[in-house]
């Protein structure tokens, strides 16, 4: 495994992932899929990591997509694995159980879309540029953009991007709710780093509680995602964390959350 395909810097608790293939627009082949996996499960481990900030080198791309000079090549029972190696990844970026923000700095296009889709959390420079062009290559989205695209932005979204296959903008993006935030290319990194911070600074066990909610409870009828909301809501009463998030408050003092 090439772990140099992606670096890593852990530092205040936010652990920055850079896909490293900027000479390739950072495409997504089985090695750097691979070490993404490798890179996440380690941040997942890691107790000072609180939260995960994901971006691409360079100026030009986030993820360009998956890397079409190695699916050329693929059989179809290959072709499969490839899907199911990517939407590996992007399971275990969704159910981290630790806050993920997609800084999104170029092209998001393919596989780097659906990459960042994984991501709880996502801003796009306002240069960047999104979709789903796999049409184009007489192939659809593999790791998980149909769906995710689906429950993000709805049916008509998403049967316009996979059908026409066309980039659509940041701020088109942000209208449909693909992204959560457009900033001004040169105003990206310091916005990503203040929620970042942010998040770094917050209950790490209630942050995973509300991830679960959303994830899980989303997944199932409302009777059920209500009961499990309630059960959640329950457990983080035994956090020290809520006694010192309650207890700052009434003592009007900020908050020492230490992640027990």
């Amino acid at each position: 495994m090439d772990l140099s395909l992606v670096s890593c810097t852990v530092d205040a608790g936010i652990c920055t992932l850079t896909v490293n293939r900027p000479d390739k627009l950072n495409a997504l082949n089985q090695q750097t899929l691979q070490a993404l996996d490798a890179a996440f499960a380690q941040a997942q481990a890691d107790n000072d990591v609180r939260v995960v900030v994901l971006t691409g080198a360079g100026s030009k791309a986030f993820v360009a997509g998956a890397d079409i000079s190695q699916m050329n090549q693929l059989t179809p029972v290959q072709g499969r694995d490839f899907s199911l190696l990517g939407q590996q990844l992007m399971r275990r970026i969704e159910a981290l159980g630790k806050p993920v923000i997609a800084k999104v700095n170029g092209f998001a296009l393919g596989g780097g879309l659906e990459l960042a889709m994984a991501c709880h959390l996502r801003i796009a420079a306002d240069s960047a540029k999104l979709g789903q062009p796999e049409i184009n290559l007489g192939l659809i989205p593999g790791f998980g953009g149909s769906q995710r695209l689906l429950r993000l932005a709805g049916r008509a979204a998403t049967l316009e991007l996979c059908l026409l296959g066309s980039p659509i903008s940041a701020e088109r993006a942000l209208a449909l709710g693909i992204v959560n935030e457009v900033v001004a290319a040169d105003a990206l990194d310091a916005r990503v780093q203040a929620l970042a911070a942010q998040l770094a600074t917050a209950a790490p066990l209630a942050l995973r509680a509300i991830l679960d909610c959303v994830l899980i409870g989303g997944e199932c009828a409302l009777p059920q995602a209500l009961e499990f909301e309630s059960t959640q809501f329950g457990l983080v009463f035994s956090t020290a964390d809520m006694r010192e998030g309650t207890s700052a408050f009434l003592e009007r003092r900020k908050p020492e959350f230490v992640g027990q």
